[in-house]
């Protein structure tokens, strides 16, 4: 059983940086392949990005993000990091972080099976 807790979110302007964090909590974390997805009201969750188990050799992104955006892990810590730069308001949404059993890394929002509460993100124009 693994347990996220995401916290970072907050309010920016649109240009700014911003990172969020996801500590786990549970055995073998590094053995999860952990991502970040995001909704907004009315729709469902997208996929964000994604980082492999172990290593975290393979990341994955929306092309919405690619080169904005940046996920890294630390097994040591248990946490998982998303940092966000040149950030739009179209990137407002609630932010979620979720862990994927099989480690292999996933866009699929069905994959993940433990979720965290989410954490708020706005840009403002």
């Amino acid at each position: 059983q693994v347990q996220l807790v995401e916290s970072g979110g907050g309010l920016v302007q649109a240009g700014a940086s911003l990172s969020l964090s996801c500590a786990a909590s549970g055995p073998s974390f590094s053995n999860y392949a952990m991502g970040w997805f995001r909704q907004t009201p009315g729709k469902d969750r997208s996929f964000v990005a994604a980082i492999s188990w172990a290593d975290g050799r393979s990341t994955y992104y929306a092309d919405s993000v690619k080169g904005r955006f940046t996920i890294s892990r630390d097994n040591a810590k248990k946490r998982v990091y998303l940092q966000m730069a040149s950030l739009i308001p179209e990137d407002t949404a609630v932010y979620y972080c979720a862990a994927e059993v099989s480690g292999l890394g996933s866009k699929r929002a069905e994959d993940f099976g433990y979720w965290g509460q989410g954490t708020q993100v706005t840009v403002s124009s």
